[in-house]
């Protein structure tokens, strides 16, 4: 194996076993130099929790020459997301050779993958006006643009909305924009058998980011809302884009701003995704009826779960199938003795895909909880040690509801209402303790 391939090889798995929950990569075995990258727009940008992918091709010198980085979410090459990512999908760079830039910031065989998505992910700044040269920050220059640059993130945070999330997942879902209704699968009894079994191959491929997009979205749907409707009150619906100094001919971001438009569409988007639960909760139950090869599987699997979790937690943690279908299971979490959870009554469904760990479990708090990492409507944040495994699922829940120190990370916060609370003054923490408390309190009712 030549040493440009070990090299990706490594690159590429330190990467996928690590995500920093804002780099993701994905690549075909075939051909591992053509590499597809996702980065999550950062917090308080803009681009806050957006899905933006790139195209990473290597050369056969790799890494002594950078890779070749082609931005892919420019809606069909009409729009520039900012001034370092063309319309046309050029990404310029220093270290890509793609800008000229100061000693020092040039490629480097030091240099890999994750450096050149991170160097991407800053250019998603909080004023990419700046980006720009000749119109960086600072002194009169600054005030003098103030206006402009207001008006440039105001653009790009609905381009964020729009074109980054909602045109993505309504392709994923064939979502009808305008009406919200899935449109029907093509009907393919016409084709040969071969032609057929391709077909119903080619659809049961995913989209390597797709299922990672909708569990994001699911995430930070109450996020994604609560900006739509600030931006609603103060920017007028019709209302056209700022066209840029450094903005023009087709390398730029026109339009204009719709966000009763894009509220409707982000509430459409997650009934599907919210119904693909239900769905995949009545596909799997017909499976066991059917007596199907993986419904066996997770009927093991729940067996030898059932009976780890009943030895190590001492009855404090208990698990079920929902109608005894092995694709919905059901965790049962009684708080401990002298804990902050002291006398609570927890119940956690978990709905399995027949495609997992491809697609991975839709988790939902039946039971109502106040705590900043999950959202008011039961959707919690928690990262798994492996994906593929339903036990290391639950006890990373368990550590999402046991943990007491809880992370300043701002893309962990699904309850943004807590998280102000929590991480206020002290009166406001004391506030979060209480509301936590009273939701331990009352899950005895439910």
């Amino acid at each position: 194996m030549a040493t440009n391939t070990l090299r990706l090889l490594k690159e590429l798995s330190d990467i996928q076993k690590n995500p920093d929950q804002a780099i993701y990569v994905s690549y075909n075995e075939d051909d591992i130099t053509n590499v597809k990258a996702l980065i999550i727009g950062p917090p308080d940008t803009p681009y806050e929790y957006g899905f933006f992918e790139f195209n990473m091709q290597f050369p056969r010198d790799y890494p002594t020459s950078p890779p070749k980085v082609n931005a892919i979410t420019t809606n069909g090459g009409r729009t520039r997301f900012n001034p370092n990512i063309y319309a046309g999908g050029k990404v310029c760079l220093s270290i890509l050779g793609t800008w000229r830039g100061e000693a020092g910031e040039q490629w480097s065989s030091a240099q890999g993958i994750e450096s050149v998505l991170l160097s991407i992910q800053s250019l998603m700044s909080a004023n990419p006006f700046e980006n720009e040269p000749g119109f960086e920050g600072g002194g009169q220059k600054e005030k003098n643009y103030k206006k402009e640059q207001e008006q440039y993130c105001h653009k790009i945070q609905h381009e964020t909305f729009r074109i980054s999330i909602l045109q993505r997942l309504e392709g994923y879902m064939r979502i009808n924009p305008s009406t919200g209704r899935v449109n029907p699968v093509e009907d393919i009894s016409h084709l040969s058998p071969a032609e057929r079994e391709a077909e119903e191959q080619k659809r049961a491929h995913l989209e390597p980011f797709t299922d990672l997009c909708k569990r994001l979205f699911r995430y930070y749907y109450h996020t994604y809302m609560r900006t739509i409707s600030k931006e609603r009150e103060r920017i007028q619906d019709g209302q056209h884009f700022t066209i840029m100094p450094f903005e023009y001919g087709g390398n730029q971001m026109a339009g204009k701003f719709s966000y009763h438009e894009l509220e409707r569409r982000m509430n459409a988007v997650k009934a599907v995704i919210d119904a693909e639960g239900e769905t995949w909760a009545k596909q799997g139950a017909q499976a066991a009826k059917n007596d199907e090869g993986i419904s066996a599987s997770l009927q093991l699997q729940f067996s030898q779960t059932y009976q780890h979790f009943l030895s190590k937690y001492d009855g404090t943690v208990m698990l079920e199938l929902v109608e005894d279908n092995p694709f919905c299971w059901r965790m049962i979490y009684i708080g401990r003795p002298m804990t902050i959870l002291d006398g609570g009554l927890f119940r956690i469904k978990l709905i399995l895909s027949q495609r997992f760990p491809e697609e991975q479990p839709r988790v939902i708090f039946e039971t109502p909880i106040y705590h900043l990492n999950i959202t008011s409507d039961g959707v919690p944040y928690y990262r798994p040690r492996k994906t593929d495994d339903i036990k290391s699922h639950i006890e990373a829940l368990i550590e999402v509801l046991e943990n007491e120190q809880l992370s300043p990370d701002p893309r962990t916060w699904m309850n943004l209402d807590a998280a102000e609370l929590y991480f206020g003054k002290p009166e406001e923490q004391r506030e979060y303790r209480k509301s936590f408390r009273r939701a331990v309190q009352r899950s005895t009712e439910y």
